[in-house]
């Protein structure tokens, strides 16, 4: 809240200010303007970094300044004082443009972490630009909320969106969703919950695990595009963060039914019924789901189809690493020619499917053309090929099954692409293309991609890394029973 708490004659030399502050940047944009009028000696003068410096030392310097800003916090008792132009705060900010229309000294109450950063502040809206670090962008985005700067604000929640893979001590992609929950940002929110799922494994050994809100957690729990080892390093990670929070029962019970349990091995089930301290104390809030996850390896799957609805997503697997569920495949020159390889997976999570693969065939072409862009003969130029440039093509991938088999019956499989790419010295995924055994490829896949150059951010040391993975999904033949 601000206050008024002196007030002096400046209105003379206030608006002499504002006039000088006014011809300088009308003559800055004169000289800008190139002649539209086709003269060849028409040519720009540009002295844009110059008004700059000047505006920079004014702010620095406080010459001819016509108010001043205020600025106290509960963790100082001293206040820190901006000697300020009017004029040029008013352009910046409506806030300010209120605060300044009858009064020339004002006070501004702000916590800790956004006192420490006003000069920042300040100096952005002298000078359109802001140098900024992973622990400012939440105090910086709240004073350009405060203020009403909005190119400030959408410039850092910009610079928030690009630094989720930036590497930091404590981690900060769960604080950053966690703010833009808070702030009502969406787009932030979704990036920030996106990054998340597809990177879980890496979150889930950091600590900023322990951070992890309730609702961000459900919400994790309930995506199917989580990318980690196995749905027991899930339920490990699940256990440890509700030993350090303690919640509630009814949220404790919530979290733990989250858990995909026909996906974890009866041997590990057996294990986790008798080790871990945590589902023995919630027991009975999960006890039908142990039984349904043992009738499902037991029995196979078509005849255990008949009874439980496996249209559900608890007989949907994650996007899992563990070798049974894909592969991974670096592709070194991937601009330089066609590639192929095969793995097998194995054919269900059921234990009753342990002992049966499906081998899968893929193809890797870097420059595949769709038929509109395919050479035909012309009748204009005696039959010759159309020209067609490399650039026109775009990559593909292709994945299919090598066998079929009867085994194969009530089972569909989902694959997902992985595509893995070097951001601030960490390996992570950057994208996850998702299509079903009714499409052999993926569509529009790495279609903005220009892996001819070795800078591609699609590249480490120039080769693609991707990651397959195989999901079975399996399927009711038969109306479950009421």
């Amino acid at each position: 809240m601000a206050r008024l708490t002196g007030a002096r004659p400046v209105a003379a030399r206030r608006w002499g200010s504002a006039t000088a502050f006014l011809l300088l940047l009308l003559t800055v944009q004169a000289a800008q303007k190139a002649d539209l009028s086709g003269d060849t000696t028409a040519a720009t003068i540009n002295h844009s970094l110059t008004l700059l410096q000047r505006l920079q030392e004014l702010l620095q310097n406080g010459n001819g300044s016509d108010s001043v800003l205020r600025v106290r916090s509960a963790a100082s008792d001293e206040a820190k004082v901006f000697h300020t132009h009017q004029l040029l705060l008013s352009l910046q900010s409506e806030v300010f443009e209120s605060l300044l229309r009858n009064q020339s000294v004002v006070t501004l109450h702000e916590p800790p972490e956004t006192a420490a950063l006003f000069d920042k502040f300040i100096r952005y809206l002298y000078c359109g630009g802001v140098s900024i670090l992973l622990h400012q962008a939440i105090p910086l985005h709240q004073l350009a909320s405060k203020y009403r700067v909005w190119g400030l604000q959408r410039g850092v929640a910009e610079y928030m969106r690009s630094h989720l893979a930036s590497e930091s001590s404590q981690g900060h992609v769960v604080g950053w969703y966690h703010y833009a929950v808070r702030v009502g940002d969406a787009a932030l929110q979704e990036s920030c919950l996106q990054f998340l799922a597809w990177n879980l494994s890496a979150v889930l050994g950091s600590a900023e695990w322990g951070s992890v809100s309730v609702e961000l957690l459900l919400l994790l729990l309930e995506r199917s595009d989580l990318v980690l080892h196995s749905e027991l390093e899930l339920y490990t990670a699940v256990e440890g963060w509700l030993s350090r929070r303690q919640p509630e029962a009814p949220v404790a019970e919530r979290v733990l039914r989250a858990i995909r349990y026909p996906m974890i091995a009866p041997s590990q089930l057996f294990r986790l019924q008798a080790q871990s301290a945590v589902l023995a104390r919630h027991r009975g809030a999960v006890q039908d789901l142990l039984f349904q996850a043992f009738q499902f390896h037991a029995a196979s799957p078509l005849h255990f189809a008949k009874y439980f609805d496996v249209n559900c997503s608890m007989f949907l697997p994650r996007n899992y690493l563990a070798p049974s569920w894909g592969s991974q495949w670096v592709i070194t020159n991937p601009a330089r020619d066609d590639r192929s390889t095969s793995f097998q997976t194995q054919l269900g999570p059921s234990s009753h499917d342990a002992g049966k693969r499906v081998t899968w065939n893929v193809l890797f072409s870097p420059r595949w053309l769709p038929v509109s862009l395919r050479p035909v003969y012309s009748d204009s130029v005696s039959g010759a090929i159309q020209p067609v440039r490399i650039e026109d093509g775009r990559p593909r991938l292709v994945i299919t099954p090598a066998m079929s088999s009867p085994d194969f019956a009530g089972v569909t499989f989902q694959k997902t692409v992985l595509v893995g790419v070097r951001q601030q010295g960490r390996v992570l995924v950057k994208h996850a293309y998702s299509f079903h055994q009714s499409s052999d490829e993926a569509p529009d896949f790495l279609a903005h991609a220009d892996l001819q150059k070795r800078t591609s951010e699609y590249l480490i040391d120039n080769s693609l890394h991707l990651h397959i993975i195989i999901k079975p999904v399996y399927h009711a033949l038969i109306k479950v029973k009421k």
